[in-house]
């Protein structure tokens, strides 16, 4: 099922998330309708509180925007905690699927460790780097209420205020279903 997607604004986008104590069919099926919501949108990440619910859970799926076939694809983290971060940054456009038609260059280390249980709740520990690294930092953020114009430079955020009132107002008609406050 396709869920409508929460936009710039939404109190359920700035508050962090829940942590996933147990797994139940309810949450399974919830997990599925991300992916499915996340690749009818075009997106490569999605966390689950841009659909509106308060746990710290993402699915990601970089099979069409990376070419390494070793990247593990397509990706359910749940309660992820990044260990550990490069010293090396690397400056990459991001865009967001709760923030249609703003992208922006943001810098991010360009390599992480990350700790996260998978959808039978058992743990692993990955390193990444690239585009998934990247994907894997905005999501987590996500989940910690943090969009990715934060992580700009002053000026730039200040560039991006205008297309931020346009979506907070609803001005905006992505090709993907959006929650509208009624």
């Amino acid at each position: 099922m396709i869920l409508p997607i929460y936009t710039y604004n939404h109190p359920v986008l700035r508050k962090k998330t829940n942590l996933v104590q147990d797994m139940s069919d309810e949450i399974r099926l919830f997990i599925d309708n991300m992916f499915e919501t996340m690749h009818r949108a075009n997106g490569i990440g999605l966390a689950a509180n841009q659909v509106g619910q308060s746990i710290a859970c993402t699915v990601i799926d970089i099979s069409d925007a990376e070419e390494d076939a070793a990247s593990p694809s397509p990706l359910v983290l749940i309660n992820p905690i990044i260990e550990a971060f490069s010293d090396d940054v690397e400056e990459f456009e991001e865009g967001c699927l709760s923030l249609p038609d703003l992208r922006d260059k943001v810098v991010r280390p360009d390599a992480i460790q990350v700790r996260f249980l998978d959808r039978d709740m058992k743990e692993h520990v990955i390193e990444a780097d690239g585009i998934l690294a990247r994907v894997i930092q905005h999501e987590v953020d996500h989940l910690n209420g943090i969009y990715f114009f934060e992580r700009l430079s002053p000026i730039r955020r200040t560039l991006a205020q205008g297309k931020l009132k346009r979506i907070a107002r609803g001005d905006i008609d992505p090709d993907y279903p959006i929650h509208k406050e009624v």
